[in-house]
């Protein structure tokens, strides 16, 4: 399990036992879940709207991976580690959109954002192919996978990294109360604009307040909304 201590592996830590919500602690165990996480109507939505992506995904990945071989080397896909429900690790998978040697060349680009997220407009990482992946949100397709395995939802929260993670305050544990999404309150509230973590973590928090299965169908159809106007991503 996760634990919000800096020098710990965050696979082999504990979930902490309370957290800070609205400047009260709260007690949280494994045993107490959102609701979201057992309905089978998302769960429902979920492997249907999988589906469909997955079928979309066995139409375009062919033109996808020809572009991104033409335009540089490198694998087609791009994978990494990622921390779902109850900051358990999965793999996710994306259509790669940076260079070869990105993780290697992080360093060396700015980070515009603040807090425990890394953001750059410019980022020179990005390939040409890349940045019309991630306008699109084509680069995400492959996480329709995820999604039918039960990893990740339609709708739920970012998946964070393992190096926000091992920095996480006792707060930002509540984030991960329910499944991370393919889209969610930060995706249609300004995406990529969105550059301070707090401000990520209020959505998600907001999310899990207000959730309902009309509000999942409601931010689904926002997000193709967002995706058509292709604003506020890069």
């Amino acid at each position: 399990m996760l634990s919000s201590q800096n020098n710990q592996d965050p696979e082999h830590t504990r979930w902490p036992s309370s957290v800070l919500v609205d400047g009260t602690f709260g007690a949280t165990t494994l045993e107490q879940q959102h609701p979201s996480v057992n309905s089978l109507g998302k769960r429902f939505i979920d492997i249907v709207g999988a589906l469909v992506g997955l079928t979309f995904l066995a139409l375009l990945a062919g033109p996808i991976a020809i572009l991104i071989k033409l335009d540089s080397s490198g694998p087609v896909f791009y994978s990494q580690t990622r921390y779902g429900l109850k900051g358990k690790p999965f793999t996710i998978w994306k259509f790669r959109s940076m260079v070869e040697n990105a993780d290697e060349l992080k360093a060396n680009v700015n980070n515009e954002a603040q807090g425990l997220i890394f953001k750059n407009a410019a980022d020179p990482r990005i390939t040409r192919v890349g940045r019309f992946l991630r306008k699109t949100s084509l680069d995400e397709f492959p996480q329709f996978v995820n999604v039918l395995k039960g990893e990740m939802s339609l709708v739920g929260t970012r998946p964070p990294t393992g190096d926000e993670v091992s920095r996480y305050s006792p707060h930002h544990w509540r984030r991960l109360d329910v499944k991370p999404g393919l889209t969610g309150q930060w995706q249609v509230n300004g995406r990529s604009v969105i550059k301070d973590f707090e401000e990520i973590v209020k959505l998600d928090l907001h999310y899990q307040r207000v959730w309902s299965l009309g509000h999942d169908c409601n931010l689904i159809l926002k997000t193709f909304l967002v995706l058509f106007d292709k604003t506020g991503a890069y």
